[in-house]
């Protein structure tokens, strides 16, 4: 990619701020996601934000999209901010673009805190971002009539509550697939690798998960090199059988919604082709996805930390690395409802006044059928003194 010039999409703010780092991190990203098809996919879901503003910028098009007009205007609205920002306060906001395009990291923290300040003035408030500006615990300051509230922004990966990482699932996969490629060619046919993985399978740079990656792709290559159908211990639990099942004969999203009928929303599902033979993998950790729990743990640790205590408190959570389904089962389980409301009756939490929860689908697009309700989920504390203020309602009520 080129060297950033002045755009019409993007303010020239922005482009002081971190035009060029942005195309140098899209172009790190776009290597990266090319070494390896499936861990690409998941790299390229999580920096979708980044690359399409790389794209904007480097094209000097104005956006096509709904979601591509909505991280513009996040992107231009954290500009605006850092403007209106003390000295101080902007040198925050500049470390805080360095570090969201440097490793694992990305602009959505950034965007959240900005989105929640979009929220709340349009529900009446007063907003300062206090964090940025002062160095406060929590992010920013409500005011509406006479009463006040803190809220702090936390973002949380789904990942978090998986024994089974989706990032650690397809590097198992691209790490085995020529060998599974090799091994179709010699024995055409449709085949169905299950496994369950009862200590979960896990994202981490360290040396005990990468040799756990490691084995689990010696013991496959094992297992079919010796033409056994089994292979069993502590760690996993491995089964080939014939592929028998009346997707494999459509084509790929027919054959995946098949898959997911019959091993539920949890399991990991990864697909290889090598003329006409097929190798479908499928994976479960050793218990359920427990995300609400995640999130749980995440408002004990951040709520004794982000709060003063002279405000009612509200945590807004951001929710990533998830999709529509998966977001919609949370809701329609109450699992995560659960989660929370029974952390607000916990004595950590009596700072809190609500605890609200959202995704990249009200972030990017609001108006869908699986999006909550007012651009979140809202769970109100009913034992908090601010439970029945008016004047906090518009950001404190349930809305579940």
């Amino acid at each position: 990619m080129g060297a950033p010039g002045k755009r019409a999409a993007l303010t020239d703010r922005f482009l002081e701020l971190c035009g060029a780092k942005l195309l140098a991190r899209a172009d790190e990203l776009t290597a990266a996601i090319a070494t390896s098809p499936r861990t690409g996919r998941v790299l390229h879901a999580r920096h979708a934000m980044e690359l399409a503003l790389a794209r904007l910028l480097e094209s000097a098009r104005p956006p096509a999209t709904a979601a591509e007009r909505r991280i513009l205007a996040l992107a231009n609205r954290v500009a605006a901010l850092h403007g209106l920002l003390p000295g101080a306060g902007q040198a925050r906001l500049e470390a805080a673009l360095d570090a969201a395009l440097v490793g694992a990291q990305s602009l959505v923290p950034l965007f959240h805190l900005v989105r929640a300040i979009d929220m709340q003035q349009g529900r009446g408030f007063t907003v300062y971002p206090a964090g940025l500006a002062e160095g406060t615990p929590f992010d920013l300051l409500l005011t509406r009539d006479t009463e006040r509230a803190e809220l702090a922004c936390e973002t949380i990966s789904a990942d978090d509550g998986r024994d089974l990482h989706r990032s650690a699932w397809f590097s198992l996969v691209d790490g085995i697939d020529p060998d599974l490629q090799t091994w179709l060619s010699a024995h055409p046919g449709r085949y169905l690798l299950k496994m369950t993985l009862p200590n979960g399978l896990r994202h981490a740079p360290d040396q005990s998960n990468l040799e756990t990656l490691a084995t689990l792709q010696r013991r496959i290559r094992d297992m079919l090199a010796a033409k056994r159908r089994a292979d069993q211990d502590e760690a996993a639990v491995i089964r080939l059988d014939p592929l028998l099942l009346a997707g494999a004969q459509a084509g790929e999203l027919g054959l995946m919604d098949a898959l997911r009928e019959q091993f539920g929303p949890e399991a990991q599902l990864a697909v290889t082709r090598s003329g006409s033979g097929m190798f479908v993998m499928a994976a479960r950790a050793g218990r359920e996805n427990h995300i609400g729990a995640a999130v749980r743990q995440r408002l004990a640790a951040a709520t004794p930390a982000r709060f003063t205590g002279a405000n009612p408190g509200i945590v807004a959570i951001f929710l990533e690395d998830t999709d529509r389904a998966e977001w919609r089962t949370l809701r329609e389980t109450l699992h995560l409802e659960g989660e929370v409301r029974q952390f607000l009756t916990c004595p950590e939490a009596a700072s809190l006044a609500a605890v609200t929860a959202a995704t990249r689908i009200e972030m990017l697009d609001p108006t869908a059928a699986d999006s909550a309700p007012e651009g979140e989920l809202r769970f109100r504390n009913p034992s908090h003194k601010a439970a029945k203020s008016a004047a906090l309602a518009p950001a404190i009520r349930s809305c579940a």
